[in-house]
């Protein structure tokens, strides 16, 4: 099981690559500005991580996510990732309401996509000055978790395997990462066994519970 990252230059790709790893995949760690797109035929899914600044400054991103749409391969975006998604089809990407750099909000869902499993409603991490704007959604693509202030969170096409959420699923304060990016790699064609999920998602429990006292 092998997926390629697309690092867009940001300090968390390795927490992403580290959550990958501990599930059972082989990560081919990529700069935006050094993506060969024939390596996309090469891997089983493709990563886009978060980074600084926007999409169309994102290197390679866009290319890479066009790339996976036209050849089925299934991609995943976080926060910029997530945005480079929204631009591909069409969205905007615009000044979100609020900056949050490392804050927490509560993510209301109904467990589709890499959602399937992870509490309703559970806490993420966000760091993001960015957003998709919600009435820019494309028509291909249905809102899979939002904030209760309508803030996009999670989106996934209606047809082919691209999905992306704009908090960070890395992050030890955000409920149930390991499991979106088991949900993930399923898609991918690789299922990680239960007892695996369950185990690495206590220990992150353990973690969180320990941070925020």
């Amino acid at each position: 099981m092998r997926v390629l990252v697309v690092d867009n230059y940001d300090s968390f790709v390795y927490n992403l690559v580290q959550y990958l790893a501990q599930l059972g995949a082989e990560c081919v760690v990529r700069r935006n500005d050094e993506v060969d797109l024939a390596e996309i035929d090469q891997v089983d899914g493709v990563l886009v991580s978060p980074g600084p600044g926007t999409p169309e400054r994102a290197g390679a991103s866009i290319d890479v996510i066009k790339k996976c749409a036209d050849t089925g391969k299934p991609v995943f975006g976080v926060c910029l990732g997530h945005q480079a998604i929204g631009v591909v089809w069409g969205g905007t990407v615009d000044r979100a309401p609020e900056l949050l750099h490392g804050k927490t909000s509560i993510v209301f869902h109904e467990g589709q996509g890499v959602l399937e499993g992870v509490p309703q409603p559970f806490i993420a991490t966000r760091y993001h000055s960015l957003t998709v704007l919600p009435e820019t959604i494309p028509a291909e693509f249905e809102v899979t978790g939002k904030t209760e202030t309508g803030i996009v969170m999670a989106m996934r096409h209606r047809e082919l395997p691209v999905e992306g959420v704009q908090f960070h699923p890395e992050s030890v304060l955000t409920d149930g990462g390991h499991r979106m990016l088991a949900n993930w790699l399923k898609v991918c064609g690789f299922e990680v066994p239960e007892s695996t999920v369950a185990q690495l998602e206590n220990g992150m429990r353990t973690l969180a519970a320990a941070a925020r006292r």
